[in-house]
């Protein structure tokens, strides 16, 4: 029997061709990963449905998976399949649409794919591309794609291919999709990531080019404004500072009136203010927001003050329960976790503090009625961050489900049956699974669920994640 080698004992040389055989087999399993969703797929069709069932609200129901031609499937199969492989419902159903899209309507890819010289990932984006063409124009595609995805090509190379050869296969859709792109333009705040963003904050701008590169050129602009103006930081960061002075435009038309006042003075001026005008720590007390100190010409003055706009943002600091020490650490909501010394640098200076007493959870009494009470929401809320099911991605669930379904009636009176320990925020498809489907759940312990699959695999969800207990059933 071959002995395989430890990792420490290999020549460079050997290394290396260990990697490659291991990338070879990570390939492989990709590949039957791919085969076996489809096949999955297959066996959850739409005749395995009851017809009478299919009709009634919330009940499973088969729904086309992936693009034209492609048969239908049960939409409760992607979740039993998702748990499986350690992956999310809505990550199941497209590896499963994909899988179909490749073997019913990219046969020459698909063919590539199962003699291993096309890697799954490649391939599952001309899938996703060719999605809402039709068979034919999906078949097109195929056959100018098909020879470039063995990995010749960068990804991004790869991808402008497939894109040029969608647009070419329905050069009406392809205009058709400009248009309705045209209507979806949109300004919005984004979600911050705790793990990379450490507290800053994203805005996303959709809009045409035009709209983007005017209001490009009046960051520049009042960035610019703000270097001549002693603001010594980076002109990124400058940026950022501008778009601050853009939010309140008649105060940035002044400072750029002012500035230009300035600016053509006919001789520079006797003096400079005190304070440094770019830190929006200091400004010199007065009625506006852009002034002069004096009236023989010295540099505009941003009474940043005024420029700041009120919003709320709750922080919670945390404190060690014996000795009521500061932990140095706080979370701010839809920020994550940041020290102390973010929030007196980033809010302290512009912020109204308002400390409100911790919420006890253990405290919060069981009610009769079927209506959650709010303090229970927020309570579930904090102990309970996302979407119960297993593996679910979602981190703002739009129901919160009562774990043990609610019996109305005479019963209900003095049962409790509204308490924590018997909620858990879900998403309406995973509600439907719950009440509807052959998946069930306890939850032992408040925060801690317990959810069986149709084939009897038990997995553990809690504010940790999600962990498969294999060969263990739910009591």
């Amino acid at each position: 029997m071959d002995m395989v080698m430890a990792v420490e004992d290999l020549s460079g040389s050997e290394l290396l061709d260990r990697a490659g055989d291991l990338a070879a087999t990570r390939d492989r399993c990709e590949v039957e990963i791919l085969r076996v969703a489809v096949q999955h797929a297959y066996l959850h069709n739409a005749e395995t449905l009851d017809p009478a069932e299919v009709r009634r609200p919330g009940r499973e129901r088969a729904r086309r998976c992936g693009g034209e031609g492609v048969p239908d499937v049960s939409d409760f199969a992607a979740a039993e399949l998702g748990a499986r492989v350690g992956m999310s419902t809505v990550s199941a159903w497209m590896l499963m649409c994909d899988g179909l899209d490749l073997v019913h309507r990219l046969p020459r890819l698909w063919a590539r794919v199962e003699s291993g010289e096309v890697r799954v990932y490649l391939a599952r984006l001309v899938a996703r591309k060719t999605r809402d063409l039709s068979a034919e124009r999906a078949a097109y595609v195929d056959g100018r794609v098909a020879t470039y995805a063995d990995g010749r090509l960068t990804w991004s190379r790869f991808q402008a291919l497939v894109d040029a050869a969608v647009a070419a296969a329905d050069p009406q859709a392809t205009a058709e999709a400009e248009a309705k792109a045209a209507q979806q333009q949109v300004a919005t705040r984004t979600c911050p990531d705790p793990e990379t963003d450490h507290g800053m904050w994203g805005f996303y701008i959709k809009a045409p080019a035009r709209t983007v590169l005017v209001f490009d050129a009046a960051l520049q602009r009042i960035a610019d404004i703000l270097a001549d103006l002693g603001d010594t930081d980076p002109v990124y960061k400058r940026r950022v500072t501008a778009l601050l002075v853009l939010s309140r435009p008649d105060l940035a038309a002044e400072l750029i009136q002012t500035y230009q006042a300035w600016r053509d003075r006919p001789e520079d001026p006797a003096c400079e203010p005190p304070d440094d005008p770019a830190d929006p720590g200091t400004s010199e007390a007065s009625g506006d927001a852009v002034s002069t100190s004096s009236t023989d010409g010295p540099k505009p003055v941003i009474d940043w003050a005024t420029l700041l706009p009120q919003v709320v943002i709750n922080v919670h600091t945390y404190a060690d329960p014996d000795t009521g020490d500061s932990s140095g650490i706080a979370r701010v909501e839809r920020c994550g976790a940041v020290t102390e010394a973010w929030i007196k640098e980033h809010l302290s200076t512009c912020a109204k503090v308002t400390v409100r007493p911790v919420l006890d959870i253990e405290s919060l009494a069981p009610v009769d009625a079927y209506e959650i009470p709010e303090r229970h929401r927020q309570a579930v809320r904090l102990m309970t961050p996302a979407d119960t099911f297993p593996y679910s991605t979602s981190l703002n669930p739009d129901q919160v489900d009562h774990t043990e379904p609610f019996k109305h009636g005479p019963d209900s009176i003095g049962a409790g049956q509204s308490r924590l320990g018997n909620y858990g925020p879900m998403s309406t498809p995973h509600h439907r699974l719950k009440t509807f489907g052959r998946w069930t759940v306890k939850q032992p312990f408040p925060g801690i669920y317990l959810w069986r699959d149709p084939y009897g695999v038990v997995y553990l969800v809690d504010h940790t994640g999600t962990r498969a207990l294999p060969g263990h059933t739910a009591a």
